[in-house]
């Protein structure tokens, strides 16, 4: 796994659709003294309904129209456009490198496909290696009469990738071959009928999963093994991202794990609220400290400061960026001064410069 160290500076990125502007991207300085940001600058870019940082913290990777964009990170945050490369398909919804930053992958809500594309040792992307479409059909006529990977990412011991699909309510696990970049199934996840897995987060350690699931508005949680080449899940924990007594529509929807691994953050839309989660180490259970309101609709994404004293929620339709003190021994959210205006908002970053 590849590790780096930081400088004490950050800056956050957030990322959006664009609808009748081209500014996909934007670049803030993000000030650890007192949870805020400040504007910097656009990146040109259409539709950015994800972005992704690299493990070794050089470069980051966006969704796109027109494929996959990557940009190198330089020492003061700015991002220096390197590819754009097409997936050969819709436009993606996530994305995320392995651990040795090797490839970048790619998951289709709109086509059912999973797209694995090779890296260049300057961080450009190469070339596809591997396309996998789902098959299938789903339980919910309405939304999920067919295949949706809504997330891509790799167990922390970089030796299968994870995809959950919110139209199949399963999570499939694929072996994948270092060199080819090529993957094989190995086993299935299976989710409640109407659960919608959206997203799947590991402890530090590598040794428990977490998956969101967005129409029923829980997280279960697995225990995860590899055993002589054969993964293994098995769940030990249900929880709910919201209110005990909460009515109305919900879609639970971001899952965010703090800098040092001891809490899990959930956000709710409907409810638009996030939900703080104590995270025992030892056995990876939850416990839910406190749900509450975020401040605006939609909340699409959230980030948390390293020290685990500032929250930060990215409102889709609302078009804003909202800002909070936390205290998890209080159980409180604090408003943390005025929104920041952000159209459309899909994804938000802090990231510490290296």
């Amino acid at each position: 796994m590849t590790e780096h160290f930081g400088t004490g500076r950050y800056v956050a990125y957030g990322a959006g659709y664009t609808m009748d502007h081209r500014h996909g991207i934007r670049i803030y300085d993000y000030l650890p003294e007192t949870g805020r940001i400040s504007f910097r600058s656009f990146v040109e870019i259409t539709n950015a309904s994800y972005i992704s940082v690299s493990h070794n913290g050089k470069y980051l990777y966006s969704i796109t129209d027109d494929g996959v964009a990557a940009f190198k990170v330089e020492k003061n945050g700015d991002l220096d456009f390197l590819s754009l490369t097409d997936i050969n398909g819709m436009r993606g919804c996530y994305l995320s490198t392995d651990y040795e930053d090797k490839f970048v992958f790619v998951a289709g809500y709109h086509d059912g496909k999973i797209t694995v594309l090779s890296l260049n040792e300057d961080g450009s992307v190469n070339r596809i290696c591997d396309e996998i479409y789902q098959k299938g059909i789903g339980s919910i006529a309405e939304r999920n009469f067919r295949p949706h990977v809504d997330c891509v990412k790799m167990t922390r011991d970089n030796k299968y990738l994870c995809a959950t699909d919110v139209g199949m309510d399963q999570t499939k696990i694929y072996r994948i071959n270092h060199e080819t970049g090529k993957l094989s199934l190995a086993d299935v996840i299976h989710s409640d009928l109407e659960s919608a897995p959206h997203h799947i987060k590991f402890s530090l350690d590598g040794r428990f999963a977490y998956i969101i699931h967005e129409l029923k508005s829980y997280v279960d949680v697995y225990t995860y093994e590899d055993k002589n080449g054969t993964p293994e899940f098995e769940k030990i924990q249900t929880v709910s991202t919201l209110k005990k007594g909460t009515t109305g529509v919900t879609a639970a929807y971001a899952i965010q794990l703090s800098r040092d691994g001891k809490y899990l953050f959930c956000s709710n839309a409907g409810d638009d609220s996030v939900a703080v989660f104590k995270l025992d180490e030892m056995t990876g259970l939850l416990t839910q400290l406190f749900v509450l309101p975020i401040s605006g609709r939609f909340p699409k994404d959230i980030a948390t400061s390293d020290d685990n004293r500032y929250l930060l929620s990215i409102n889709n339709e609302s078009n804003t960026i909202s800002f909070f003190k936390m205290d998890f021994e209080a159980r409180t959210l604090i408003m943390n001064g005025p929104f920041e205006e952000f159209d459309s908002g899909n994804c938000l970053i802090i990231h510490e410069l290296i």
